[in-house]
């Protein structure tokens, strides 16, 4: 596949038009959030909650999720889509929801450049450490709920939100449990290849991807239901090349351009792709010294430094780079076949999408 740049052109004034009109509207929806709970009369912590949603919730990023929703249903339609706004609302209330529970099971300070919603409530609480530890884990519960109750609320056939709401909440399950697998992972010594893209499919795949292209569809009459096969096939390779990409930028990526320091996942104990790669070829002492950096949060850069050396010594970048532009290309080719079935534009966009990711490993 050639990229052309009307094409490359087109897809990213797309994307920038969604960011615009995302951010309006969940602006938009925070706004009457607060008289539309019935939040009971007295409380001062409900009120306060919702503020710690709506700081965290509007930090957001590229929203890449939003994205993938609305180009989810320009594969049916460039029409205007009934019950669009109320999903795409609901997908970035549950990576709200995610976020403040990662944060809670990782004990991190901050998140998108401010505090997590976790941290807020210690600062608070200083003396009740469990009141805050609750009211964390109870904003991240009330995001979740929200995400469901915008699409009930959705201005779309009553058939097509029920179908939403068992769709978000399918992914919801799916994310809980690769959570789950995700940290009985770090207690495997070496995670094989199948763990490592079974914990991505779960924790990823299904709910960054997947659920987005689904509930895109549905809003726009696509019936996903059909193509499930072929959908989960591109987004299970999306979501896997995702998880690599980012595990290899937290060792190897260039912390100036990503704006975060690297060896996080080492200091975490994290048994991820990376680690995974650089185990299974080291030599005893070089595995003794990778050991002896994992999971130590005081870890120096100079033993990040030396485990990485390790690992450029063994070819393991190299190793991920070609592991990635393999699952890029299959995921691409996966979306190339729906273009008989689909829009040609959008189409192009899901092929375009997963080689795109390549640039940011480079």
């Amino acid at each position: 596949m050639t990229e052309t740049p009307v094409a490359v052109e087109q897809i990213l004034a797309r994307i920038a038009g969604y960011e615009q009109r995302f951010g309006a509207l969940f602006e938009e929806y925070f706004r009457g959030l607060g008289a539309d709970l019935d939040m009971p009369a007295f409380s001062r912590f409900t009120p306060d909650c919702v503020r710690l949603l709506r700081e965290l919730s509007l930090r957001g990023g590229k929203r890449m999720r939003v994205v993938l929703l609305f180009e989810a249903a320009r594969l049916v339609t460039a029409e205007p889509v009934e019950g669009l706004d109320a999903a795409a609302l609901s997908v970035e209330l549950l990576q709200t929801h995610g976020l403040i529970h990662d944060d809670i099971i990782d004990d991190s300070p901050t998140r998108r450049g401010g505090p997590s919603t976790y941290y807020a409530y210690r600062d608070q609480f200083p003396d009740r450490p469990q009141t805050a530890l609750g009211l964390a884990l109870l904003a991240g519960d009330l995001a979740l709920a929200l995400s469901l109750q915008v699409l009930l609320d959705a201005k779309a056939p009553l058939a097509v939100r029920h179908a939403m709401v068992e769709a978000q909440t399918r992914a919801a399950s799916a994310t809980f449990l690769g959570q789950i697998a995700d940290m009985e992972r770090d207690f495997t010594p070496v995670p094989d290849e199948e763990v490592l893209n079974c914990v991505a499919d779960y924790k990823t795949s299904r709910y960054s991807v997947l659920a987005p292209m689904q509930l895109g569809l549905l809003a726009a009459g696509g019936q996903p239901a059909r193509y499930e096969t072929e959908l989960r096939r591109y987004a299970r390779l999306a979501g896997i090349a995702g998880q690599l990409r980012d595990d290899y930028l937290d060792l190897f990526g260039d912390p100036a351009t990503m704006g975060k320091p690297t060896g996080t996942d080492i200091r975490d104990g994290r048994r991820n792709y990376t680690v995974a790669a650089i185990l299974r070829v080291a030599t005893d002492a070089e595995r003794a010294v990778v050991e002896s950096a994992l999971g130590n949060g005081e870890c120096s850069a100079e033993e990040v430094d030396a485990v990485r050396e390790i690992a450029r010594r063994h070819g393991v970048p190299e190793t991920m780079r070609a592991q990635l532009r393999r699952l890029a290309e299959l995921a691409s080719a996966e979306a190339a076949g729906w273009r008989p079935r689909w829009r040609d534009e959008a189409v192009t966009f899901f092929e375009y999408l997963p080689l795109w990711n390549l640039d940011r490993i480079r």
